[in-house]
């Protein structure tokens, strides 16, 4: 009986093995298993290990060692000989020996070269257990090491090394260096953790389990493994939660998540709104299906009291605002998330009826997130600037603008050939707001030099700065137009060595009018013509009135009168900063004079021009409190693992 059936299952695998040679024709890739010999120059090796017997992933097993009879199966490991030949009766012998109480023992031996095995013996055997669909095939493991290179691959590898060191688990696939201990500290666990045997079965079943649910998805032309996905779900939801859910529930959170988990592979459109849309998108919109709402919940997610917080207090101005423009158009709801369970504050407003959250804090992303995935009919914002995320639209300021005026102001104003710049954090756009103060500061005086100081380091960077001799300093912003003392804390000012602050300018921001318009947006249907597999991230200048610069009445009536005019000429967008001929801290030109530089560009800025003194911090620099932030905004921020938290296995 048992032979009967070995015999079918050799004509059912030659089937299989046939159409993989078929379609790899058809798609002009190689059709048979891959030979190591032919791929890999052993001079280029570190060195070998033995890893003894290893129950290796089947679809991990590409290839075999050397050429030998690849020809005889397609490069899926199914036969394509024909029943009659001697290889057929040995693959035949073998299913029997399957079959049987005995089944097949003996383990296969191969080498494993980036984390792919290739058989030196038991071809056959790989063959029938793959055409039974075996998750695992036990085999003799030879390691061979690369030589250390900063190429991305043979970086991934070597960390792929310590992973394999610390849990002893294959069959997890990226692509990204850093993954590796992103999924570690993501898991609750410190990056040189040794897992133990529990530890090690608990992640095993679980993510065995998303495997299985991530195959139900219609991944269409998505190229991403059941790896890269589990990083994206570890930033919405536990690890826990996976055991927790029956397989159609997984994936129908999964679904949720699609779109992030597609970004991996294929980046979506990121759409910058830089101006506010007045006009509605007509009668395409109705024919769509989008639909324009008389009314509206608003719900405002606070991180910290207004009364407390100058910038919770602003947002909160821009509340109050709303309120009173749009008046029984909206109802707008206050809720405090001062113990910082953010998502459990914005289940409550979605609870409520929330149509709308606005969430005031950058470090509230992954609360948005989560909420996003779980209630697609809730727009969710969320205040910080450009990440790429789907289901969470973005908004911040093009605070350069104003930024390139004060320089302008500085550079006129400084007593010597020296000004001061206190940044807060090394974030997305941060440079962009360093180099057009810098870029202003070289408009008015080409001798002076900018010293950049970050209020995130560990030390005084105002008192430095003092130290140094420095007589016009840029440091905060102010928050909210109007503030009768904001030269004691914010803007650019004066300081003479009796320490005495003479205001000079600042910039502002109105969250009042943006909040307005947004609500505006929705009403009028332009809300939705941004909708879609894209990334929408509104970044508003000097030409929505979302920001203003405040002029001190002590400035001299010459460089008031040029502050004015760089106003007026950035709000009608006929002067643009950086439309200069610009070249960076290491003599690179960026910009020869004649180009502007785009949204993203200004955004993923991580550099420097030459007439700055200081550099970008790195995140080890950091002191603990300013982490939280970088760590989810920051330049990079993809290659900083998550904060370790609660353990998840």
């Amino acid at each position: 009986m048992n032979r009967i059936e070995a015999v079918e299952q050799y004509s059912h695998a030659v089937k299989l093995g046939q159409k993989y040679l078929h379609d790899a024709v058809n798609r002009s890739t190689y059709p048979y298993p891959l030979v190591l010999d032919e791929i890999l120059d052993e001079r280029t090796l570190a060195g070998q290990a033995s890893l003894g017997v290893v129950n290796i992933p089947a679809d991990l097993i590409i290839g075999t060692r050397h050429a030998g009879r690849t020809a005889a199966l397609a490069g899926n490991f199914m036969p394509l000989l024909e029943e009659k030949t001697e290889f057929a009766g040995k693959w035949i012998s073998l299913c029997e020996a399957h079959l049987s109480d005995e089944g097949i023992r003996d383990p296969i031996r191969c080498v494993e070269y980036l984390g792919k095995f290739y058989v030196e013996e038991g071809n056959k055997r790989v063959s029938v257990l793959k055409s039974y669909g075996a998750p695992t095939i036990p085999g003799l493991v030879t390691r061979l090491i690369p030589e250390y290179s900063e190429e991305p691959e043979i970086l991934l590898y070597y960390e792929f090394l310590h992973f394999y060191a610390l849990t002893g688990l294959y069959g997890l696939s990226f692509r990204t260096p850093g993954s590796y201990t992103k999924l570690i500290a993501s898991l609750g666990l410190e990056k040189d953790h040794v897992w133990t045997e529990r530890e090690r079965k608990s992640f095993s079943a679980g993510f065995t389990h998303f495997c299985s649910a991530f195959d139900r998805l219609d991944t269409g032309d998505a190229h991403v493994s059941p790896a890269e996905a589990l990083l994206v779900w570890l930033e919405v939801f536990p690890f826990s939660e996976i055991k927790e859910l029956t397989e159609p529930e997984l994936v129908k959170k999964l679904t949720s998540l699609w779109p992030d988990i597609r970004a991996i592979d294929r980046k979506p459109a990121l759409e910058v709104s830089s101006a506010a849309e007045e006009k509605a998108p007509g009668m395409l919109s109705h024919l769509l299906g989008f639909t324009r709402p008389d009314h509206l919940q608003v719900a405002f997610i606070y991180a910290f009291s207004p009364e407390t917080s100058v910038w919770t207090r602003a947002h909160d101005h821009g509340r109050i605002y709303l309120e009173e423009k749009l008046g029984s158009r909206v109802t707008v709801q206050v809720y405090h998330a001062y113990v910082r369970d953010y998502f459990a504050i914005m289940e409550q407003a979605v609870e409520d009826g929330a149509d709308i959250l606005f969430a005031t804090t950058p470090t509230m992303l992954d609360a948005c997130r989560r909420i996003a995935a779980l209630h697609k009919d809730v727009k969710v914002m969320l205040c910080a600037l450009s990440r790429p995320y789907t289901g969470v639209r973005m908004y911040y300021s093009r605070i350069y603008e104003c930024k390139f005026i004060t320089g302008a102001i500085a550079g006129a104003m400084a007593e010597n050939d020296s000004v001061g710049y206190i940044s807060n954090y090394p974030i997305i756009g941060d440079p962009a707001n360093v180099n057009a103060f810098a870029l202003g500061v070289r408009m008015t005086n080409p001798r002076a030099k900018v010293k950049l100081r970050w209020s995130c380091l560990p030390g005084d960077p105002l008192q430095e700065l003092w130290d140094e001799g420095v007589s016009v300093i840029s440091n905060r912003d102010a928050t909210n137009p109007g503030n009768q003392h904001w030269a004691l804390e914010w803007g650019t000012y004066m300081l003479n060595r009796s320490g005495e602050m003479t205001p000079l300018a600042v910039p502002c921001w109105d969250w009042g009018r943006f909040y307005e318009k947004v609500i505006l947006s929705i009403f009028n249907g332009t809300w939705s013509a941004l909708s879609g597999d894209r990334s929408v991230n509104y970044w508003w200048g000097l030409s929505s009135g979302v920001v203003s610069l405040q002029l001190s009445e002590l400035l001299p009536p010459g460089v008031k009168s040029l502050a004015d005019t760089l106003l007026r000429g950035i709000a009608s967008d006929f002067i643009h900063p950086f439309r200069t001929y610009i070249a960076d801290q290491n003599g690179i030109v960026r910009n020869d004079g004649t180009t502007d530089f785009s949204s993203a560009a200004l955004m993923d800025m991580d550099w420097l021009i030459d007439n700055i003194e200081g550099k970008i911090p790195s995140f080890d620099e950091l002191i603990e409190p300013s982490r939280e932030t970088v760590r989810l905004f920051g330049l990079g921020h993809e290659a900083i693992a998550p904060a370790v938290e609660e353990v998840q296995l």
